[in-house]
């Protein structure tokens, strides 16, 4: 399926298979307006009106489907993703209204649903695409935008190490950028080690094709509010000398999905022209192992001059950030936000379904939870408890920047950062897993965005 913007459509009135969404109160209704063949076949079809479920109708010489969902006036991103995965290719329309009923957030899963990961796949077959038909034209635009950025996260997670470095990190901002008329600025290799010597550190050891880099773009209006979106982006992560068990390494293709997150909701706000002065910033490191390896013990000293002992060279997507934070704050942004696959702890306290979030101010926690909700992308607020900088102490420099106490994991990494955010700068930090373990209707296996539609909404109502 190569043009996902074909995938929704206006409804102009076009040759259309007939799609009726039930739920369980309606059911009876919509039984009872069918033939006695057509309720057999529903029948047969064990269709009970259930979420996700789906049954095949004959009418005359064609046929239409139909599909259960929770409440058939309040339809989920989610509830139309099977569909979009499961039935023949073709053009369909709900039926419900004049010209087709409606499908608000729908369409996000509708586009989603009929995602693919195949670019490895000798076996790999082009589908015929299945379009969705809406009246609601004004959502159409924000809804392929919306799809568009959690398939570029998707893409870039699933991609391996060896085909998604540093480089080709940079190859995707210079893309963007391209596009969107950005201005795009690269400090890679040794040149990092005066301005930036947390991310030198971190990503020296790797290969030189592999090379760390600090890529920053900006774009829009400098008149605009100045908002900061930050991505950890560890391409690959061995655990450095504090090595990783293989176990451990098997997903670290994903220690990317902070910058998947930044670079796709940059891709978001450029497309939607959204008011605000833009500034992305990405640490890009493969924290590899090599005789110039950065070591347990050494003490590093980030751009804002904190020194910083390094107690484990596997809690090193919180270096890269560091000074990435820092550089992101010196241009005084009104809003700074982060994404990261940053922590274990968070996965073990919220699952991979929620990426937990921290903030600095009330308000803006209470925005990010209402707009994840609005968009079926929640998140959850943990704290950045002031009791919990003492596990950050360490007797030969400023911080360390991993306790051994283990407690805590995830809010003392989000304190960790928060030494690195100019006071008084609103900032919010996502703590995201970047992947589902589990495919569910809409949403595949592998590399998925968590947290970018919540930020998205936040911004949309802030800056539109």
């Amino acid at each position: 399926m190569n043009d996902r913007n074909a995938l929704i459509q206006p409804d102009r009135g076009q040759q259309a298979i007939a799609l009726h969404l039930v739920d369980k109160t309606t059911l009876p209704d919509f039984l009872k307006s069918l033939n006695a063949g057509q309720r057999a076949s529903i029948a047969a079809q064990k269709f009970e009106g259930g979420g996700y479920e789906y049954a095949i109708v004959p009418d005359g010489d064609g046929w239409f489907a139909v599909s259960g969902v929770a409440n058939v006036n309040n339809l989920s991103s989610w509830c139309l993703a099977k569909l979009a995965d499961v039935l023949p290719g073709g053009t369909y329309r709900r039926v419900g209204g004049p010209v087709g009923g409606p499908v608000g957030r729908a369409l996000h899963g509708w586009v989603t649903g009929q995602y693919r990961f195949d670019r490895y796949r000798k076996d790999a077959k082009e589908t015929e695409p299945r379009i969705l038909l809406t009246a609601e034209v004004a959502l159409i635009e924000a809804a392929l935008a919306e799809a568009a950025a959690v398939l570029m996260v998707r893409d870039l997670v699933n991609t391996p190490a060896e085909d998604m470095g540093p480089a080709q990190m940079e190859a995707e901002a210079r893309a963007l950028a391209k596009t969107y008329h950005a201005e795009i600025h690269v400090v890679s290799g040794d040149l990092l080690e005066r301005d930036y010597p947390m991310v030198h550190a971190v990503g020296r050891a790797a290969a030189r094709s592999h090379a760390p880099r600090l890529i920053e773009m900006e774009w829009g209006d400098p008149k605009h509010p100045r908002v900061a979106i930050v991505g950890k982006g560890v391409c690959f992560d061995s655990g450095g000398l504090d090595i990783k068990p293989s176990s451990g390494m098997a997903l670290m293709k994903k220690d990317m999905g902070g910058a998947a997150h930044a670079l796709a909701l940059a891709g978001l706000i450029m497309t939607l022209g959204l008011k605000i002065r833009l500034h992305v910033l990405v640490p890009a490191v493969e924290n590899a192992i090599s005789g110039n390896a950065f070591r347990p013990g050494d003490i590093l000293r980030a751009r804002n001059g904190l020194s910083v002992e390094v107690t484990n060279t596997d809690a090193e997507g919180r270096l890269v950030l560091g000074d990435a934070l820092v550089r992101a704050c010196e241009l005084n942004p009104e809003l700074v936000i982060d994404f990261a696959t940053l922590t274990g702890a968070a996965r073990v306290a919220l699952g991979p379904d929620l990426p937990a979030m921290f903030a600095r101010k009330d308000a803006t926690a209470d925005q990010l939870l209402a707009a994840g909700l609005e968009r079926d992308d929640a998140c959850w607020r943990l704290p950045l408890f002031e009791g919990y900088r003492e596990y950050l102490k360490s007797d030969v420099a400023d911080l360390q920047n991993s306790p051994a106490n283990g407690f805590a994991g995830a809010s003392v990494a989000a304190l960790f950062l928060d030494r690195f955010v100019s006071d008084g700068v609103d900032w919010a930090h996502f703590d995201t897993f970047a992947w589902r373990p589990a495919a569910k209707p809409g949403r595949p296996k592998g590399g998925d965005a968590l947290g970018l539609r919540a930020v998205w909404g936040l911004l949309k109502a802030r800056y539109a």
